[in-house]
């Protein structure tokens, strides 16, 4: 059933509040696929639990549930973040619609960044005893870059797939301790649980997040911005994961300008250990 049918089929036994998110659903389907739930909420004048029920009303589990459909619905095109169609008549149109969209991201990266955040969270990582990412799916793979870039000069960080062992790891975490979640949308519940638990324990939360208005950034201490929003069936795009990385190359180059000598000498430190495995 197509997306317009099913709530017109449902309308009539919804709430007042739930009928106001129904018909922003309605009016802007494209840009809805692109919300948070916090953002919908707001855009409808409801609260996020009346979303939530909305979505169940008609027939989901939830909201990413909802999305996802919403998206399959839609008969669009990919753009890049300019507007322009992405070029699919020959390799030279896709290599530079690509490469556009790119710097476009980098682009949107540095015009989102708070700088005064990213000192705060310097500041933080600085005097952390412990650091641990935090993130699943494409996020998780940017949370083990992280974790890398970290290691290199010669900061003391983790960043694990198994979600046992990330919940042990979390509840481990001490005050002083910096717990970063990375999540574009910020509606992973996994990764929230894993912030709320280290937060419980004292640690202060960094969420590195696409969405100002999201569940993760109502548990941080901390937000830094990302670009790249993508629609459910664009998971895990190179866009989003370009943002995250720079933001992460931030806090590296940021901790780094504060010890020279000393993440000179982890740098090759860490350098000479990694060629020794090599031929």
């Amino acid at each position: 059933m197509e997306m317009k049918d099913r709530i017109n089929t449902y309308y009539p036994s919804l709430t007042k509040s739930e009928q106001k998110v129904a018909l922003c659903v309605l009016e802007r389907p494209a840009d809805i696929i692109y919300f948070s739930v916090t953002e919908l909420a707001d855009f409808a004048g409801t609260g996020e639990t009346t979303v939530m029920r909305f979505c169940r009303k008609i027939g989901f589990k939830g909201y990413q549930d909802f999305r996802l459909s919403l998206a399959q619905n839609q008969t669009y095109r990919k753009t890049d973040i300019g507007g322009e169609r992405l070029g699919l008549d020959n390799d030279h149109d896709i290599t530079r619609t690509v490469y556009r969209n790119m710097l476009n991201i980098l682009h949107s990266s540095m015009g989102l960044l708070d700088h005064s955040e990213l000192g705060r969270a310097i500041a933080c990582l600085d005097q952390a005893g412990y650091v641990q990412f935090f993130g699943v799916g494409a996020s998780g793979i940017s949370a083990q870059d992280a974790k890398n870039r970290f290691l290199r000069i010669g900061r003391r960080a983790e960043a694990v797939a198994d979600g046992h062992i990330q919940s042990m790891m979390a509840v481990s975490m001490n005050p002083g301790d910096v717990a970063i979640g990375i999540s574009v949308s910020g509606s992973t519940l996994d990764t929230n649980d894993m912030l709320h638990k280290a937060k419980q324990n004292g640690a202060t939360v960094i969420a590195i997040t696409n969405y100002a208005k999201s569940p993760i950034t109502s548990i941080a201490d901390i937000v830094l911005l990302t670009a790249g929003k993508e629609a459910p069936i664009e998971g895990g795009s190179i866009g989003a994961k370009i943002s995250q990385l720079f933001v992460i190359d931030l806090l590296c180059e940021g901790l780094a300008r504060k010890h020279i000598n000393h993440t000179k000498q982890m740098k090759e430190k860490t350098a000479r250990a990694v060629i020794e495995r090599s031929y």
